[in-house]
């Protein structure tokens, strides 16, 4: 495939850039009056000018779009049965997620009806959220366990996500979050105990394992128990934290090398100073805060102390029900005060990363995977966080074939 009269080709990364930190976020390649060219599913090459299509090569007229990179989302609960509308009603008339949980409805909800739903069945509706969110040009997903809650549901999650992995073209990544909240008729230390059982089996099925460090559901010793647990599988940590408190998650994420802390609505001095140095991406999902009328994380004083920031969607039944990542940028501008570049760049190099994966995917570099949105003429980074709800796709191009050309 061979793109032509690209007006704007964004998301320019150099080789070996697997993510960006501090000032680096308010960087981006461009190039206007562009070309690129795709070759075995990936980024060959590309420039500015003309450029001639060789024998047999698909040519594709971008109509002076823009060209970026797709959307990477590294934090979802996608793998659900089922809907929680009825506690959508229950926030309206002013009930907590707290509240809601402690009356048996949140994640235990979702676990019941898990429980109930056959595989297959998972499978379709779970399949139904991944076509919606690759047609709205996210080619990366992160998708967790945790609403299974016992061995045999959990393993079923896992299995469905494995399926999805072999299904779609869009690249996913499978995290283990036994740990979401404890089962039923389990104590918690009992609880624990059975996540950790769990674990041989799950890490044949996962990239990551994931704890929800909060209060109210595991503390930071319930976390390092199961983390401990997970290093002898190879399982990197990925971890739930400081949605509801500043609870302690971040410090025992960075002690085990966690890829990345997520959540961060809470957060002090002592969380940034202790991601200084680390390999960890601390990762915001504003569609929660949005959704539960919670605080926006501190995105700008993460940037301005020199770290990194990747924003996911947090898509799930309960909290953030949507993936549309385009949205989770407009609010990294519109909530978290992040520039367009900023936001651009945690929602695709920076989310990338914190999945494992930017050394194939968020960026337009030679070799990545050819994952791609082509927008209708007259398109840029700020418009697209300003117009957030204006069609602006004309074409989606996932491992460089065209999934969906919308005009």
């Amino acid at each position: 495939m061979l793109i032509v009269n690209i007006g704007e080709l964004v998301g320019i990364v150099p080789a070996g850039v697997l993510r960006k930190q501090g000032p680096e976020m308010s960087e981006t390649g461009i190039l206007r009056n562009a070309w690129l060219r795709v070759a075995d599913g990936r980024i060959e090459g590309f420039g500015t000018g003309p450029a001639t299509p060789d024998a047999g090569e698909e040519t594709v007229d971008a109509g002076g779009g823009m060209v970026m990179p797709a959307f990477c989302d590294s934090h979802t609960h996608i793998v659900y049965a089922g809907s929680r509308e009825g506690e959508f009603l229950d926030k309206i008339e002013g009930l907590s997620y707290e509240q809601i949980a402690a009356r048996g409805g949140g994640i235990l909800n979702s676990s019941d009806l898990l429980h109930d739903t056959p595989e297959d069945e998972l499978y379709r509706q779970s399949m139904e959220r991944v076509t919606e969110m690759m047609e709205a040009g996210t080619g990366a997903i992160e998708i967790k366990s945790g609403y299974g809650l016992n061995p045999a549901d959990e393993l079923k999650m896992l299995r469905v996500i494995r399926r999805i992995r072999e299904t779609v073209p869009a690249v996913v990544r499978s995290t283990f979050l036994g740990a979401h909240a404890v089962g039923r008729g389990y104590t918690r230390e009992e609880y624990v105990s059975a996540v950790i059982g769990m674990m041989p089996d799950a890490a044949g099925l996962c990239d990551f394992v994931d704890v929800f460090c909060d209060e109210g559901f595991f503390t930071p010793e319930d976390t390092d128990r199961i983390l401990r647990a997970a290093e002898p599988f190879g399982l990197r940590p990925k971890i739930h934290a400081n949605e509801l408190a500043v609870s302690g998650g971040v410090e025992v994420g960075v002690r085990h090398g966690a890829l990345s802390v997520d959540h961060l609505e809470r957060t002090t001095p002592a969380q940034v100073e202790a991601l200084h140095g680390t390999g960890t991406m601390p990762t915001m999902l504003p569609g929660s805060s949005f959704f539960l009328g919670i605080p926006f994380g501190e995105a700008k004083a993460f940037v301005s102390a020199g770290l990194g920031l990747a924003l996911a969607s947090d898509y799930n039944p309960g909290s953030s029900p949507s993936g549309n990542m385009r949205f989770v940028m407009a609010l990294g501008c519109i909530r978290m005060r992040l520039t367009p570049v900023q936001a651009f760049n945690a929602v695709t190099l920076n989310s990338a990363y914190a999945m494992g994966i930017s050394d194939i995917a968020g960026s337009v570099t030679p070799g990545k995977l050819a994952n791609l949105i082509v927008t209708r003429p007259g398109w840029n980074l700020t418009r697209l966080a300003y117009n957030y709800s204006t069609p602006f796709a004309s074409r989606i191009i996932l491992r460089g074939k065209t999934l969906m050309q919308l005009i």
